[in-house]
């Protein structure tokens, strides 16, 4: 079995993050572990300094459990530059190039409207957008199978 992993997104306003990126990936709000009822309930078991809130951190989960999960947590330093690790959104990668090419701009589209920047189309083969907080990730198609 190969190991699993979860990446963590650090940000300054986790909810507009996780919302964004909920859409982005079709991905779900992690339930809490066991035997908690909520994120709440969990978050208070750890006795955290009193400005420390479960708002703060979005736990975010693909509902196939396929795909990695994604946390997302407000730390109070900005952002200074480029990142070094993004997350690259893949459109399924069948068809003739203009159809995947189509695909990746309705997506691209799609993000836009819910709040991502689209920075730079290199045609024909992806386009590099940023999220709400100007995290850079790829819009792109997979490997077609076969």
């Amino acid at each position: 079995m190969a190991t699993s992993i979860s990446l963590t997104l650090d940000c300054k306003d986790a909810k507009l993050l996780g919302d964004f990126w909920k859409t982005a990936l079709g991905y779900v709000d992690e339930p809490p572990p066991a035997p908690f009822r909520t994120r709440e309930e969990w978050h208070a078991s750890f006795n955290l300094p009193e400005d420390d809130s479960v708002d703060d951190v979005a736990w975010l989960c693909d509902p196939d459990g396929v795909g990695p999960g994604l946390s997302i947590l407000k730390v109070p330093e900005p952002k200074t530059a480029k990142n070094r690790l993004h997350i690259d959104v893949r459109v399924p990668g069948h068809g003739s190039p203009d159809e995947r090419w189509a695909r990746i701009r309705a997506e691209a589209e799609r993000l836009a409207k819910a709040g991502g920047i689209i920075l730079e189309e290199f045609g024909g083969h992806h386009i590099v957008m940023a999220d709400p907080e100007g995290n850079e990730f790829c819009v792109a198609a997979a490997r077609p199978e076969g």
